[in-house]
Formats: structure tokens, C-alpha cells, sequence
């Protein structure tokens, strides 16, 4: 048979119909066994499986007003579990997810809100812990303080001098928390002479605990020792004055050390000094002085933190 008369066989509709249904049954079989190992073969990657992410929670606060508005107190992340294909799930980071918190309108002070959960397409949100969040809407403040130098103590017989750049720091945060900070320290260094290191800094209260939740802008400062020479220095422990019978008192002191110059013999007899000032009920800081022999000098400054409340007196029978 020619090619060309068996092109013009299976052009003519009526033999291909003879062929098409031709061991018709075989033909049928051999296609739904091809589908159903299709099916299995392919089941577990079209099957659902959960994951779970730990998604960075974010605020949205479109609130209009002259002041700006400050969220604190939410939790840092949310769990976010998603079902998917496997196909889709591979692969996917909490990066690709978004969990937000909505505090427009909310009022200054205490909420709590749903998490709201934008989920990445072909992904189903099954779980959001917690979907509600707790958190506290309040004004932005800021502030600028002086920052006071950590040190490790240097050799007794040295005198070095410490340089701060910069001197100050802008404190920014909610009010509640940027009003309790009392002062700005940089973490403590241990620096040779003529060394620079860089310090970073923290905000601390009238107690002494760190303050969190706020903005140090800078975060860090670079602190440079240079020596002036050796002195005759000696170091020597800080005490404090009794405490009145009608208080008590709880007290840190910082440095619980201070270094002292002057003549040699002056030195010799000291092995501590008493701090000065005067007791009243409440929680403070003070900066003391010290009662010195003739010609000795005080090379350090000393932070007492008290909180001093007054006895009880017993009632009268």
C-alpha cells in the first residue's frame, strides 16, 4: 500500500472510528490502571500537611492626632500553623507570612485585640497562639540624658581619664517607661591605656534594672582611656553612714570601691572612707561626698541607690 492511499485510509472518519473502538475494552482498562498509579504515585505530594512559624507580630495604628501614639507590652512573635500541599509548604519561611495587630482607635491604656494573619496564597490558616494579645497604647516621648561611664577598675597607682563619644543619648519609647529611666550607663570595659572600645549602653531606673521596651539612639558609645600618670593612689572600700533608728534602709552602692590620692602616709592608714549625706524615707540616689584626712582627694564618684522607708511605731496600749 502506498503512503498515499494510507493517508487517505485514516483520513476518512469511518476507519478511524473501526480502529478507535477496536479492543475497546483492553484500551479502556490499561487507561484507568494508568490513572489510578498516577493517583497513588502522586497522593503524597498532593496531600495537606501543617506547619507551624513563629511570625513577627507587627502593629498598624493609623490613629490621626497631633501627638504620636507608642504600642508596648505585645508579645515579639506569634505561632502561626498553615496547611498547604507539600509542594507549597517546602520551602515556606515565617518571613512569607504576616501577622499584624490593629490599634487604630484603640484608647491610651490597657487592650486586648485579635492577630490578624495574611496568609500566602494555596495556604490556609488553621491556628493563630495566642489570637488575641494583650498590650498597652500610650504617647511617644523623648528624652535626652548624659551617659555615665562603666570602668573596670584600673591599677591602683594609675590615674586615667575616660572620653565618651557622644556624652548623650536620645531616649524614645512610650511615656510610662521613658519617664521611669533615671540614667544611661555604658557596659562595663576593661581598656589599657591609650585603648578605644566600643560600649553599648543601658537604660536604667531608679533601682538599678534595666529598662526595656525603649529606643537608645545611639545604641552604643566608643570610650577611649588615656593616662594622666601615677599618682599615689590606693583604693579603698565605700561604707555607709548608720542609718537612723527610725528608718530602715536597703542601699547599693556603685562603685563599692573608690580610689583615693594624696601623701603616701595619709594613704597608709586608710583601708575605707564613709560616705555623707542624709537619710529620709522614700526611694532615691544620691552622689555623696566623703569626710578625708587633710590632703586626700577623692579620684571617683560614687552612686548610692537607697530605698528608705520609716520604722512602724507600736501603738500605744
Amino acid at each position: 500500500m502506498s503512503v498515499r492511499a494510507g493517508l487517505r485510509r485514516w483520513l476518512s472518519p469511518a476507519y478511524v472510528w473501526r480502529r478507535s473502538v477496536h479492543n475497546l475494552g483492553p484500551k479502556l482498562a490499561a487507561l484507568l490502571v494508568a490513572g489510578l498509579v498516577w493517583l497513588v504515585a502522586t497522593s503524597d505530594r498532593r496531600a495537606n500537611i501543617e506547619v507551624g512559624f513563629d511570625v513577627p507580630l507587627e502593629v498598624r495604628d493609623t490613629t490621626g492626632g497631633a501627638s504620636r501614639r507608642a504600642v508596648s507590652d505585645l508579645p515579639a512573635t506569634v505561632r502561626v500553623t498553615l496547611s498547604g500541599q507539600r509542594t507549597r509548604m517546602q520551602g515556606l519561611q515565617a518571613s512569607n507570612i504576616e501577622a499584624s495587630v490593629d490599634t487604630t482607635g484603640a484608647q491610651e491604656g490597657s487592650f486586648t485585640l485579635p492577630v490578624e494573619v495574611r496568609a500566602p496564597d494555596a495556604t490556609k490558616t488553621l491556628r493563630v497562639l495566642p489570637a488575641r494579645v494583650q498590650g498597652f497604647v500610650d504617647s511617644q516621648l523623648s528624652r535626652r540624658l548624659g551617659v555615665t561611664l562603666s570602668a573596670a577598675a584600673p591599677p591602683a597607682g594609675s590615674l586615667p581619664r575616660y572620653t565618651l563619644t557622644p556624652e548623650t543619648v536620645t531616649l524614645s519609647g512610650p511615656s510610662r517607661l521613658v519617664r521611669t529611666v533615671s540614667r544611661v550607663i555604658s557596659q562595663p570595659l576593661a581598656l589599657g591605656a591609650g585603648t578605644t572600645a566600643s560600649s553599648r549602653l543601658v537604660a536604667l531606673n531608679a533601682e538599678g534594672e534595666p529598662v526595656t521596651g525603649i529606643v537608645l539612639r545611639p545604641a552604643s558609645v566608643s570610650v577611649r582611656r588615656s593616662d594622666l600618670g601615677t599618682l599615689p593612689v590606693k583604693a579603698v572600700s565605700v561604707t555607709l553612714p548608720p542609718v537612723p533608728a527610725k528608718f530602715t534602709a536597703q542601699s547599693s552602692v556603685t562603685p563599692s570601691t573608690i580610689r583615693l590620692v594624696g601623701p603616701p602616709a595619709a594613704l597608709a592608714s586608710l583601708t575605707s572612707v564613709t560616705a555623707i549625706f542624709a537619710y529620709r524615707a522614700g526611694t532615691y540616689q544620691v552622689t555623696p561626698t566623703f569626710k578625708l584626712p587633710s590632703g586626700v582627694q577623692a579620684l571617683d564618684s560614687v552612686s548610692i541607690n537607697l530605698t528608705v522607708t520609716a520604722r512602724k511605731v507600736p501603738a500605744s496600749p
